[in-house]
């Protein structure tokens, strides 16, 4: 029944046997071992894996932060796989939003600054940008703060600066870098319910974790070792094979 209800919904990432080979010395490193899966709008998966799976490798490739080896990558429609760097750049600003688990926001910046720095790299004009980094900033319950510096900030705080900067744009994927890498238990659980609550309002999110307990928060799996998917399937179905 599943797979009858995915096709009528939109694509809005295709992996099509996707290859990321790198040469160290004599050696071939398959980072990506011909990959394929698709991903609707208005999911939340979890790409789950060991340090050294290639989940790193697929986020970059997701991300557009690289490009395959060989295969295809399909972004909202869009041909990715083969793109140049400034194209690449312009397609993470038009469509993606990052979460990063060391937060990257400028601690020169204060926090309207930051939230609204894609949108100025996107040309956005001044007002515009200033109210839609102050909507953002609302949306994660920070409005009040947007004068405050980063460092002023707690971790979870941060985080959530993090996650208004990634909304600003109005992205059609959220992609989450071990979102909670660097935060204690009881803030992991804020983050991750508001991650919840984006992708109930219809937000498609793209989780990477090497946490099983994490990657159970989203609604639908896939595994990588050693370049392969070895599982993609629901939450509930993951849990029974652990």
């Amino acid at each position: 029944m599943a797979e009858v209800k995915n096709e009528t919904r939109e694509p809005l990432i295709e992996l099509k046997n996707i290859y990321k080979i790198y040469h160290m010395g004599d050696e071939e490193v398959r980072a990506s071992d011909g990959v394929s899966f698709t991903i609707y709008r208005g999911e939340f998966v979890a790409i789950v894996g060991k340090s050294g799976s290639g989940k790193s490798t697929l986020m970059n490739i997701i991300g557009a932060l690289d490009v395959p080896t060989s295969g295809e990558y399909y972004l909202g429609g869009e041909d990715v796989s083969d793109m140049t760097d400034d194209e690449l750049a312009e397609i993470r600003n038009k469509m993606i939003g990052f979460i990063f688990q060391q937060y990257n926001l400028l601690p020169k910046l204060n926090l309207l600054e930051n939230v609204e720095l894609p949108l100025l790299y996107a040309g956005v004009p001044a007002q515009e940008r200033k109210e839609r980094a102050l909507a953002s900033l609302e949306r994660v319950g920070l409005k009040e703060k947007w004068k405050n510096m980063p460092s002023q900030l707690s971790g979870g705080q941060q985080q959530r600066v993090s996650i208004a900067r990634a909304l600003a744009g109005n992205p059609s994927l959220i992609l989450a870098d071990e979102p909670t890498g660097a935060l204690d238990s009881r803030t992991s659980r804020e983050v991750l319910n508001f991650l919840k609550q984006l992708n109930e309002e219809g937000n498609t999110i793209v989780m990477i974790t090497h946490d099983n307990s994490i990657a159970m928060e989203a609604k639908r799996i896939i595994r990588v070792s050693d370049g392969k998917i070895n599982f993609d399937g629901d939450v509930k179905d993951y849990a029974a094979i652990l």
